[in-house]
């Protein structure tokens, strides 16, 4: 079995579940501007929604991704590094070239769960 290839579709659906969260935001706020109908589906707006809130708790609660549990031990299996700390943590840095505490993440992902959690009910999905 190709353990890197795994390890690699994993970050992959990694990078999406991120992607989601992020771009679902930014669709979000500029549909409500513009006036996109789309954006008030409520089944993309339940689940994207869903999707922050549980980063925040997994945060909240200290229990590690895991996706990047499942990565980790692939890429390990493949005999390759494993991440040094959180998925997040471990990208920021090597994308921001920033090193910050974990609190720090925490700080962001509750913030940014607010943040959807404040748009989902003051522009809220419709029934359709």
């Amino acid at each position: 079995m190709n353990f890197g290839l795994l390890a690699d579709l994993v970050l992959w659906a990694h990078f999406l579940w991120v992607g989601f969260i992020l771009f679902g935001q930014a669709a979000v706020m500029t549909g409500w501007a513009m006036g996109w109908g789309w954006t008030r589906n409520l089944w993309f707006r339940l689940v994207h929604l869903a999707a922050m809130l549980l980063v925040a708790a997994q945060a909240w609660l200290g229990i590690a991704c895991p996706l990047t549990l499942i990565e980790n031990r692939l890429r390990l299996q493949a005999g390759d590094a494993s991440y040094r700390r959180s998925f997040v943590s471990d990208w920021a840095e090597r994308l921001l070239f920033y090193d910050a505490p974990d609190w720090v993440f925490l700080l962001l992902y509750s913030l940014f769960a607010l943040l959807i959690a404040l748009t989902f009910a003051a522009y809220p999905p419709r029934r359709r």
